[in-house]
């Protein structure tokens, strides 16, 4: 995977090697769920994770806010999505360089659906062989979001009821389709469903809020 390097003026960036590096993460975590070493790998891999933890601690502090903000005004007021997206990538369930993040990939579309391949790895997993209902919703959550980013209004989530209609598999290709139902003042409905070869296992829907594109960035939830 190979990703271009997003630089601002003050100096801030974010490169494709800290995407590479957060997959890398992913799958020692969904490998340490699903397998089960000998007693003597254990202690190699807290030791070793002691020693990276160490290593991250000692190095400065990643300012999210202010990636945000330099990637809006890099891309004319708009809110970039993908490699460009500074600090959104390191946000939880989808996030590019967040290492706990679910693998979805949108499709590319128009501003009313949105088409996400989802994986739900091992780590995700409630019953044996289903994603955790919790997990599943979260990935809802993040999908409906791709239409506030299509559409260029920033908003937050006011409202999401999932209904479970059968198991949706771990370790299975997911496809969630969200679209955008209707707007009614600062309410921006929209609707989704998941299935896996064609059946559906889980709908939702979904209200957002709008807010002030000049607020978005400037503070953690400016409703």
């Amino acid at each position: 995977m190979t990703t271009p390097t997003l630089a601002g003026d003050d100096g801030l960036f974010i490169e494709d090697q800290r995407v590479v590096a957060a997959h890398a993460l992913r799958d020692v975590l969904h490998a340490f769920v699903r397998s089960q070493p000998g007693e003597d790998a254990y202690d190699e891999i807290r030791a070793r994770a002691a020693e990276l933890v160490e290593r991250l601690d000692a190095a400065p502090r990643r300012d999210r806010m202010a990636l945000m903000q330099a990637a809006r005004e890099q891309h004319g007021g708009t809110f970039p999505v993908g490699a460009a997206a500074g600090g959104f990538n390191d946000r939880a369930v989808a996030g590019l360089a967040n290492p706990g993040a679910v693998d979805i990939q949108v499709e590319p579309g128009t501003s009313s659906e949105v088409v996400a391949r989802v994986f739900f790895r091992k780590g995700f997993e409630g019953p044996p062989g289903r994603a955790h209902g919790g997990i599943i919703a979260a990935a809802f959550d993040d999908v409906t979001g791709f239409i506030i980013g299509r559409i260029s209004q920033p908003a937050f989530t006011g409202e999401l009821t999932v209904r479970y209609v059968g198991p949706t598999p771990i370790e299975t290709p997911v496809v969630m389709t969200a679209r955008l139902d209707g707007r009614e003042r600062r309410k921006i409905f929209i609707s989704g469903e998941a299935t896996v070869d064609g059946v559906v296992t889980a709908t939702c829907k979904a209200i957002y809020i709008a807010i002030d594109p000049n607020a978005f960035a400037a503070a953690p939830d400016p409703r």
